[in-house]
């Protein structure tokens, strides 16, 4: 098995290279999407796909059996300020690879599909289905929320993502808010007037000031941040509007839209209007098999506090995979070949074997 994860490392990292030198931003991962096909059926692998979405069964595949989602996804967040090397060229330096995408969620993408070619060679019991998803860093329609009809039924999903090979158990939900203060339009020299921005500054103390009741054991208290404000014309108008953009992780011990309904009741002069409403908290309970495995593996689950595709899985889920969260969306991102060594190591003993029962 020793010698088997040196292969399917190697294969990983250069499957890696080549992603990382092929842009997909959100929406755009088509080149993504045909090099990760043309891959898998180099490899014998039948598959399907809808839009930049590319999945395989495995060939046992039988349907009085559970399937196991193994997903994580093609895109990337376009390249922040401060790179001091060309993210769309992967460079090997040490134990490092840089490169945009390779840690979220490159790495664990390469993984995953490594360990699923490796599982469809032995007998399980259940199901194996890879799936390389879309736009998943903008939590878009054309992702995985479109693709999930037209799959078979599935009984738990592994979410590949930057967690240190822990399993996040639990992560949180979003709920993005535009908030709006209305004033009145005056000239700024006369004491006409209502100004919205000081209107909004009371607001604005809410959201900063305010604690939700209900805590979550391993996801902690529901968050809501005011991240952007807008307002005014010139500089001798008073503003009329005020605009707040709020936002806001949910905890399980509240729907989107109870937390929604609460902010309304503490600012009824204020106008707030939500994005959406679908991106709820999730979570296992400790007695799914699935976390019962990886504790015993000596793996501690925990909390995530960011957003992935489990918020929009009807099924079990946990979320683990090799690279660190703190370098997703960074400047000069990178993950370590130690831990795509270490991911497939993880993933393989986590599924071989692995029953519902």
């Amino acid at each position: 098995m020793t010698e088997d994860i040196a292969v399917c490392t190697a294969e990983a990292v250069a499957l890696l290279q080549r992603l990382v030198a092929t842009p997909s931003l959100s929406r755009q991962e088509g080149q993504a999407a045909d090099l990760v096909q043309e891959y898998l059926e180099q490899k014998g692998m039948e598959t399907g796909r809808q839009g930049c979405n590319v999945w395989a069964l495995g060939p046992s595949f039988q349907a009085d059996r559970p399937t196991i989602l193994l997903n994580s996804h093609l895109d990337t967040v376009a390249p922040a300020h401060g790179w001091t090397r060309d993210p769309y060229v992967p460079q090997v330096e040490g134990d490092r690879l840089y490169g945009l995408g390779s840690n979220d969620a490159g790495a664990p993408l390469v993984s995953l599909l490594q360990v699923f070619l490796q599982l469809c060679r032995t007998q399980q019991s259940y199901n194996l289905l890879f799936l390389a998803s879309a736009e998943e860093e903008v939590s878009g329609t054309g992702g995985i929320e479109s693709v999930l009809p037209v799959l078979p039924p599935i009984a738990f999903a592994l979410v590949g993502e930057p967690t240190g090979m822990q399993p996040a158990v639990a992560e949180k939900g979003l709920m993005v808010l535009d908030v709006y203060v209305r004033g009145v339009a005056g000239h700024a020299a006369n004491d006409v007037g209502d100004n919205a921005i000081y209107k909004a500054l009371p607001v604005m103390e809410w959201f900063r000031d305010h604690r939700f009741a209900k805590v979550s054991p391993l996801l902690g208290a529901v968050k809501a941040t005011v991240t952007k404000v807008e307002a005014g014309t010139q500089h001798n108008v008073i503003p009329d509007l005020c605009r707040l953009l709020v936002d806001v992780r949910t905890n399980e011990c509240y729907t989107n839209r109870e937390v929604y309904d609460e902010i309304c009741r503490a600012l009824p002069g204020a106008e707030v209007s939500a994005h959406s409403f679908r991106l709820g908290s999730s979570g296992l309970p400790p007695t799914h098999p699935m976390v019962r495995r990886a504790e015993a593996m000596g793996l501690k689950p925990f909390g995530s506090p960011t957003l992935s595709d489990q918020a929009l899985m009807p099924f079990p889920s946990m979320k683990m995979g090799p690279g660190q969260s703190s370098r997703s969306h960074t400047p000069d991102e990178f993950v370590c070949l130690s831990e795509i060594r270490e991911g497939i190591g993880t993933y393989l003993e986590l599924l071989d074997g692995f029953s519902f029962e």
